[in-house]
């Protein structure tokens, strides 16, 4: 066959002009004819160009494929037909540019493995696409691996310039974005928490100066927003008012949502030392008389990120001065035997009534006062005690693990006592 003829235009399946044959089984298993040209596949493809230069290989060739590639076979040989620039305007769909690439590589098709890889890269994909592009793309190899490059992982700098957005978003740094700032912020907020999950990275990101500064600045910025917005509320004329009643529990809700990340990144005691800072305010707004039988949701609100607080510090998991620990349950713990009868009282009247500290609430800060108290030195202790058994609430939270630890360590520190004055008495008496 004489490849150096000078080619004539011809079109896929045009029998007149056609000088070889290819021979490919239909989905029925019958063998199909299709009629080409010498000239299109030698320029277009390596594979016809290597067959075809055997002057043993005859007019006919014969392609093996599958039932589920037959399609994918005969699209192939019809892009071969196709002007360079027109390959790329002609793949319709995911599945057929991703059906045509493997054949395009293995009979070393350029261009259209080129126009397959732009294509693939560029369009958007459904998550069952993904995952079926992730596998033949590596199924491939390295020629294919660009059309991954919306998924490959980032260097570090740029996950950590992404996280830093995600931050200052999340907690308003710089302001809100109106109209649509809340959906945006929120958004931004499960964004982070994503990117603080067990990826290998994170501990590299979360350990960076410049990270953490910029999360310290939005613990702050959440923080005063929420103190704003709270000391501002008792000056609404309607304290009932629904719009001033949503910003503090939105402002609360970013509070407790900083509660919840800071200690994937050891932040923790930032958080606590925040909150120990703003608790005495906000009793004092809490529990002033306009709102003794409203913003019940907001009292319950606060006792669960407080008990978020007492267990970081109860179990060791944050570390405070005794003086800081004492103050932290003075504070607290008056409130929370306050709060809890009347939650209940008002569950009682009402079945309905949604806002109840519900057991493992109950609880989990039970346990948490317990063992903050018990580590206390001796003589807080028993101010804490002593103040408790003089309350009518005596059943929660109940301190009487606490009472009989202390008991048990005050005579046993006791019988200590006499005993070193017992061998200090006998050495003066030997000597």
């Amino acid at each position: 066959m004489d490849l150096t003829a000078v080619a004539k235009p011809c079109s896929f399946g045009d029998k007149g002009t056609s000088d070889v044959v290819l021979r490919l089984r239909n989905s029925e298993g019958r063998p199909e004819w299709f009629y080409s040209h010498s000239s299109v596949l030698v320029s277009k493809s390596g594979f016809f160009a290597d067959r075809l230069s055997n002057p043993g290989s005859g007019s006919c060739i014969e392609i093996h494929c599958s039932d589920s590639t037959y399609d994918h076979h005969v699209n192939l040989l019809r892009l071969l037909y196709l002007p360079t620039n027109s390959l790329l305007d002609s793949l319709d769909s995911v599945q057929s540019a991703l059906g045509v690439l493997p054949l395009a590589i293995a009979f070393r098709c350029e261009n259209i493995t080129n126009c397959c890889i732009q294509y693939l890269e560029a369009v958007p994909w459904e998550d069952k696409e993904e995952e079926q592009i992730v596998k033949e793309v590596l199924k491939l190899g390295p020629v294919a691996m660009p059309i991954l490059a919306r998924i490959q992982p980032m260097d570090l700098s740029a996950t950590k310039s992404v996280f830093i957005s995600a931050v200052r978003f999340a907690t308003s740094i710089g302001g809100s974005c109106p109209p649509f700032g809340d959906e945006l912020k929120t958004s931004a907020q499960e964004q982070v928490e994503f990117m603080l999950g067990g990826d290998e990275d994170t501990p590299l990101v979360t350990a960076d100066d410049e990270v953490k500064s910029v999360v310290k600045s939005g613990l702050s910025q959440v923080c005063s927003l929420f103190e704003n917005e709270l000391s501002s509320f008792l000056l609404v004329p309607d304290i009932t008012a629904e719009t001033a009643e949503t910003r503090i529990l939105q402002c609360l809700s970013d509070v407790e949502w900083m509660c919840n990340i800071l200690p994937k990144m050891d932040l923790m005691k930032d958080f606590v030392c925040s909150w120990g800072e703003m608790s005495r305010k906000i009793l004092e707004i809490v529990e002033d008389k306009k709102l003794d039988n409203a913003m019940w949701v907001l009292k319950v609100k606060l006792i669960e990120v407080t008990g978020k607080v007492l267990e970081a510090v109860g179990y060791g998991n944050v570390i405070l001065p005794a003086p800081c620990r004492v103050q932290l349950l003075k504070t607290w713990l008056p409130y929370i035997r306050k709060i809890k009868p009347l939650l209940d009282a008002k569950a009682d009247e009402d079945t309905d009534f949604p806002y109840k500290m519900d057991e493992d609430l109950c609880q989990s800060i039970e346990g948490a006062i317990v063992s903050l108290v018990l580590a206390l030195p001796s003589n807080d202790q028993a101010d804490i005690l002593s103040d408790w058994m003089k309350t009518e609430q005596l059943k929660y939270p109940d301190l009487s693990e606490a009472f009989e630890v202390w008991c048990y360590r005050t005579k046993s520190a006791k019988r200590r006592l006499m005993e070193g004055l017992d061998r200090v008495g006998n050495t003066t008496i030997s000597l």
